[in-house]
């Protein structure tokens, strides 16, 4: 099983967990995790490898399948009960990809064609919040920006360390980076529960640790 450090705190009866992915065999699918995949192509592959510049040495969670399909993105679901409002985070590092150096956070999680997602991408250098709906990716533009702004502009930086982190309550949704918030996004298309994970894209490997859950009232 995965080791998890979890605590709880008092201000608005907030429940936090953040899994390190220190306890799991080498190449296995962590105990609590499912693996899903959005669209067609070559199946995701999701392992625990050992990284010795882990954030929290010595694992990390990787999607290592390099299937290049563009619209295919590989899905790691957190079996936990499904939640509405709260926030996630995650370190990550894109390690390769020519299609894509991609990591998400996902929240919720419906199915494999209904959920929201925010990712970063180190080709693009930017970060983008969409919802998936009916298997349609649909990127939702940052609030005060002109319609059809796709997300914003962010330094992405490969093969480094980085940590997103994805906020919501009700129909808004927040976005940082490195610790600084960069958009804020309002969306109502899924204003129920659901179930919360990571994702990639195509070609994308890509490494995840210490993965933060915190559910909201």
């Amino acid at each position: 099983m995965t080791r998890a450090v979890l605590f709880l705190i008092s201000v608005g009866y907030t429940f936090a967990q953040t899994i390190h992915f220190d306890s799991a065999a080498s190449g296995s699918v962590p105990s609590g995790w499912t693996v899903a995949m959005t669209h067609d192509g070559g199946p995701p592959k999701w392992e625990i490898l050992a990284d010795p510049f882990a954030p929290g040495k010595p694992n990390v969670f990787a999607q290592t399948s390099t299937d290049n399909t563009s619209a295919r993105f590989p899905l790691a679901i957190y079996d936990q009960p499904s939640f509405t409002n709260g926030s996630l985070s995650v370190r990550f590092k894109t390690v390769s990809g020519q299609r894509d150096q991609a990591a998400g956070l996902l929240w919720r999680y419906r199915d494999p064609d209904n959920y929201y997602i925010v990712r970063a991408n180190a080709l693009e250098n930017n970060v983008v919040l969409y919802k998936v709906e009916g298997g349609k990716r649909i990127s939702l533009e940052p609030k005060g920006s002109p319609p059809k702004t796709y997300g914003v502009k962010q330094e992405v930086p490969k093969q480094t360390w980085c940590t997103l982190k994805v906020s919501f309550h009700g129909q808004r949704f927040e976005v940082f980076f490195n610790g600084a918030r960069i958009m804020e996004v309002e969306d109502s298309t899924f204003p129920g529960a659901g179930k919360t994970g990571l994702w990639t894209k195509a070609d994308s490997v890509t490494y995840f640790d210490d993965f933060t859950i915190e559910r909201g009232n």
